[in-house]
């Protein structure tokens, strides 16, 4: 005897109906902000940048705002007008000099050009002359010159952006002081008002403490590195000390590189392969006592981050907005770890992102330092 299958009800039906099309929704609203995420990565990268650098200097100008000179206070206007010509003056003075550094290594690197190939083709000897000549071959058939064109356009692009996030920042410093009001007029609850400039300022605490800690780690690192490099006689020393610096804040990824980069630099000049695995390994040491055992020490619980999350993170940024998305991939974490971990549709996100699986809870939020906002 034949039975007929079961009916779909019309509530099943539509409820399914529903969860197809907001999948579809969700797929078209990540593919448009994709999109819009590379077509204006030059402004979003600046204004990104911006951003972190107004959160870096908002607390100090507080502080400033409220010393007195005898009787007088000293104006907030005041304060963010000395703060922004530091601020720009600092910027644009690191973005010379790291232009110049890199514009520095690339015409040192044209003339370690001939005789890069069989230097590191040498490395390999151990594996017998043809597989020695295959790889020399292999180098000299690399277009370095189109990567270095490339290297440095990219390099000039700095003082552009540089020019921008200036901009920026003083647009920022002009509207700070009507942040809450605004704030308190968009939500329309001042409860919850306060709620998110908790939430706002957690995200400033722990990114500014990320970036105090990896800036006094990333300094020591590329002194260290510099030592190294005067130590062996190596040519670009201060250049080298200063790329390590930069480098060392793509987590994970810019040690490594840092360390492929000495390495292969001593090998070129001075052609010894045990000198090169000495330098080598102690850069590599250096690499790993200061990223892998002080940093997480003093870094503590500012940054639960899962490992795997900052890869991923680290990925997708910098698919996105290459070498610039790498440095501010974790930045961008920490943000979506507090956002996710304050939402409750999004806590799960935030169990992912977190190292422990522990997201910030309402009584760490509450610990975090109020933010004191004057107005003139």
């Amino acid at each position: 005897m034949l039975h007929d299958p079961p009916k779909t009800s019309v509530p099943e039906k539509r409820s399914e109906s529903t969860r197809l099309q907001t999948g579809a929704l969700l797929i078209i609203a990540f593919a448009v902000v994709l999109f819009l995420l590379v077509q204006a990565r030059f402004i979003l990268i600046s204004l990104a940048t911006a951003i972190i650098l107004f959160s870096l200097t908002s607390d100090v100008i507080n502080f400033i705002a409220r010393q007195r000179i005898g009787p007088i206070r000293i104006p907030n206007a005041v304060a963010s007008a000395v703060a922004m010509v530091l601020i720009a003056a600092a910027l644009l003075t690191l973005a010379s000099v790291l232009v110049g550094q890199v514009n520095t290594v690339l015409v040192t690197t044209l003339s370690y050009a001939e005789r890069a190939p069989s230097a590191v083709a040498s490395l390999f000897s151990w594996l017998g002359e043809e597989e020695e000549r295959a790889i020399s071959n292999a180098v000299r058939s690399m277009e370095v010159s189109g990567y270095l064109r490339t290297a440095a356009g990219q390099a000039s692009g700095i003082m552009q952006a540089t020019v921008l996030v200036i901009l920026f920042v003083g647009f920022l410093f002009a509207e700070r002081v009507w942040f809450e009001t605004k704030l308190d007029n968009f939500v329309g609850d001042k409860a919850q008002a306060e709620r998110i400039g908790r939430i706002i300022q957690s995200i400033i605490h722990r990114v500014n403490y990320y970036l105090l800690v990896k800036t006094v780690i990333s300094a020591i690192t590329g002194a260290m590195v510099y030592v190294l490099a005067r130590a062996f006689q190596l040519e670009l020393a201060t250049s080298i000390g200063i790329i390590t610096f930069v480098l060392n804040f793509i987590p994970n990824i810019g040690s490594i590189v840092a360390t492929v980069l000495i390495s292969l630099m001593a090998h070129v000049q001075i052609g010894d392969a045990t000198i090169t695995l000495l330098i080598f390994t102690i850069s590599g040491i250096i690499q790993f006592i200061n990223g892998s055992i002080i940093d997480p020490m003093l870094m503590g619980h500012a940054l639960r981050l899962s490992s795997f999350g900052i890869i991923l993170s680290l990925a997708f940024w910098g698919a996105v907005w290459g070498i610039p998305g790498m440095f501010l991939s974790v930045p961008i974490m920490v943000m979506l770890l507090v956002v996710c971990s304050h939402v409750p549709h999004l806590r799960p996100f935030a169990i992912l992102l977190s190292r422990e699986g522990l997201p910030e809870s309402e009584q760490m939020l509450d610990q975090t330092p109020d933010r004191h906002r004057h107005k003139d």
